[in-house]
């Protein structure tokens, strides 16, 4: 059984990191701030989730567990949260995304 939690664990760690590496490629590509916004939020959650997850499966007593798991709880409700009100914020502030390549803005409708 504990090899099995070993690899599960490894995997999850991998995905993670995975997630974390194309979140962050996204960041560099992305045309406009609403964009990269996604892939931050992208990798906030679900990458550093899946690492979350691992090194839960990883922990060695349940002490650990707990704060690992604590701090994917806070982390799954406060990420989602800051990128609304970040995308929120800039909205106010007259910010609007790119739509195509010719750099057309839409309508204020």
């Amino acid at each position: 059984m504990s090899i099995l939690l070993d690899a599960l664990g490894w995997a999850f760690l991998v995905a993670g990191g995975a997630f974390c590496i194309v979140g962050a490629v996204g960041m560099l590509r992305m045309p406009d701030l609403f964009t990269r916004m996604h892939a931050a939020s992208v990798i906030d959650t679900l990458g550093a989730g899946l690492i979350l997850l691992g090194l839960l499966l990883q922990a060695p007593s349940w002490q650990v567990g707990a704060k690992l798991a604590l701090i994917m709880v806070l982390l799954l409700f406060t990420s989602p949260a800051a990128t609304h009100a970040l995308a929120k914020a800039a909205v106010a502030r007259g910010v609007r995304p790119e739509l195509e390549e010719s750099g057309e803005q839409p309508s204020k409708s």
